[in-house]
């Protein structure tokens, strides 16, 4: 039995082996194919999208504010050159560069400690009940 699973386990390292070798040998592509100069490109340890000439435009929202609200946007705020949400980002709460303790939360725009705060226990927005404290981030713990 142990032989067996050793002779499956050789065969599949020996079309791995066979596999990599027969896709590294072809790492040079020619482009430019249009221009009667031609320069060589090696491709290997990048794909053909990173090799393309022409660089893509990227919009950062110092330049482009609204780039912020698009859909998807991680938020509508500008913090160094990123798009984030003031009210909810650990690392910029309420104003760029605050940065909440490791064991805060950012709840609307305040660094508070979910696991003792009544107003935001446990989460943001959870309230405890009047009279109950806030212990381990449960409502009247014990």
């Amino acid at each position: 039995m142990k032989s067996l699973m050793l002779f499956f386990v050789l065969v599949n390292l020996m079309a791995l082996f066979i596999t990599l070798s027969a896709t590294t040998s072809n790492n040079e592509q020619f482009l430019n194919e249009d221009d009667e100069t031609q320069e060589a490109i090696s491709l290997r340890g990048t794909s053909r999208f990173l090799a393309q000439k022409n660089a893509r435009v990227v919009m950062t929202c110092d330049k482009y504010p609204r780039v912020c609200r698009a859909k998807g946007s991680p938020g509508r705020d500008c913090c160094k050159k990123k798009c984030v949400n003031m009210l909810t980002d650990r690392l910029n709460c309420g104003k760029c560069g605050k940065k909440c303790k490791y064991s805060e939360i950012c709840c609307k725009g305040e660094c508070v400690n979910p696991w003792s705060n009544k107003k935001h226990c446990g989460s943001c927005g959870n309230k405890c009940k009047k009279g109950n404290a806030c212990v381990y981030g449960m409502c009247s713990y014990a």
